[in-house]
């Protein structure tokens, strides 16, 4: 298997409107940290396939349908869902990707799959889980564990690619990692109005520190739809994105240097781990499905006396659980009708990958988790939240700003696991 790496910044221009924030108090007016377009792509000989993330709000299938036409391959075009990017057409049940993002991410996407092809180098990968804590927690339930699944794929150098000037940590042979991170990537808050990927660049940057400049870094974002930082950052800074960034990427030096007591880890499968070798072979499907509308009602007379009740008895969580309820009622404005997805499922040899579209809650992808898998959402379109069945017993912000009836996700899952078993 050769396996290649790619990356391409993409700039905003000031005056750009911002993604993410119902209640942004304008336009974007300079730059925090870089955005980017990573791919990562693996080649068994025959068949090319292509992951690359970029640093936007969502990815609808517009935009994922012109990258791919442009790549020539199998591709997932993945948002980290920075709510620190431009706006992309964000809205529940998905829409059109505004001019110029339409373009720009597609070209961005087209120039780093083409460098990922150009550097393709014989490559094994390994994949390794384990609990990552302190960082991510249900957001609507401040009183959960802080405590998340973490995924890690580490490519090395297969053989002779050691000594062949690819991009290569020559003492250990590691030529790059894949970090699927189920968390909201939203530590900067709504006022925040210069670009920046977040969560997701704190992590990239706070590991290639820690690896070193020859090794290449890609964190996608995964089943994070109820997870964010909300009760588990300590401010809403940079220095505070500097702090979460370097927990996660301290955890995934010890998930690649294997699992230890303090850490409570285990392997992602058993007897050995899952991956891919030089002879390893890519085979993937994919499903087109329907989603019925929602019917959850909500009061929005009742959600207002909530949150004045809040307010007025001066409870900070209970004030911000309340108007998060509020905002989900406006977040919802499409109208209700069903909603096309595509589910996504590929082999990498022994290494089983999903694509979810949307936000899939965090209990979707652990329901679906295989051991020798891992779980991406916001790939190839977004229909938006897609709550579990529970959760919709539930009048949470999720809930009320979701286009889909209960059981969607569900459904999204059943799939995958049935793709898994064709692929």
């Amino acid at each position: 298997m050769r396996v290649g790496y790619g990356r391409v910044e993409f700039a905003v221009p000031d005056g750009t409107p911002m993604g993410g924030y119902l209640d942004r108090p304008g336009p974007s007016t300079g730059r925090l940290d870089p955005l980017e377009v990573s791919a990562v792509t693996w080649f068994d000989g025959e068949r090319r396939f292509a992951l690359a993330t970029a640093d936007v709000i969502c990815v609808n299938e517009d935009l994922a349908r012109r990258a791919r036409q442009l790549v020539g391959c199998e591709l997932w075009l993945a948002a980290s869902h920075t709510h620190a990017g431009p706006e992309t057409g964000c809205v529940p049940g998905g829409g059109p990707t505004p001019e110029p993002w339409l373009d720009r991410i597609a070209e961005a996407t087209r120039a780093a799959v083409g460098q990922a092809i150009a550097g393709e180098r014989p490559c094994a990968g390994t994949a390794h889980h384990g609990e990552l804590r302190g960082v991510g927690a249900d957001r609507s339930r401040p009183s959960a564990e802080a405590v998340v699944p973490l995924d890690l794929i580490a490519v090395r150098a297969d053989g002779p690619a050691a000594q062949a000037g690819g991009r290569v940590n020559r003492a250990s042979g590691l030529a790059g990692v894949l970090v699927v991170l189920p968390v909201h990537p939203t530590v900067l808050p709504a006022a925040n109005r210069l670009t920046s990927a977040d969560l997701v660049g704190s992590v990239r940057r706070s590991l290639r520190e820690r690896l070193g400049e020859d090794v290449w870094v890609v964190v996608a974002t995964g089943a994070a739809g109820d997870i964010s930082t909300r009760h588990t950052r300590r401010g809403q800074d940079p220095a505070e994105l500097d702090r979460l960034g370097g927990v996660v990427a301290d955890r995934c030096i010890e998930l690649l240097a294997g699992p230890t007591a303090q850490s409570n880890a285990e392997p992602i499968a058993a007897p050995t781990t899952p991956g891919w070798s030089a002879d390893s072979r890519i085979s993937s499907a994919e499903r087109r499905l329907t989603l019925q509308p929602a019917s959850v009602a909500a009061d929005p007379a009742a959600l207002t006396a909530g949150y004045e009740a809040a307010l007025a008895a001066g409870d900070p969580v209970a004030t911000r659980l309340a108007r998060s309820r509020l905002e989900g009622v406006r977040a919802r404005t499409a109208p209700l009708a069903p909603i096309g997805v595509t589910v996504h499922a590929t082999r990498l040899g022994g290494l089983a990958m999903v694509g979810l579209p949307g936000e899939p809650f965090l209990a979707v992808a652990e329901n679906l988790r295989a051991p020798e898998g891992v779980v991406l959402g916001y790939v190839n379109g977004y229909p938006g939240y897609l709550p579990t069945i529970d959760a919709y017993q539930r009048t949470e912000y999720e809930v009320l700003a979701s286009p889909v009836a209960p059981g969607s996700a569900e459904l999204l899952a059943e799939t995958a696991r049935h793709l898994l078993e064709e692929s």
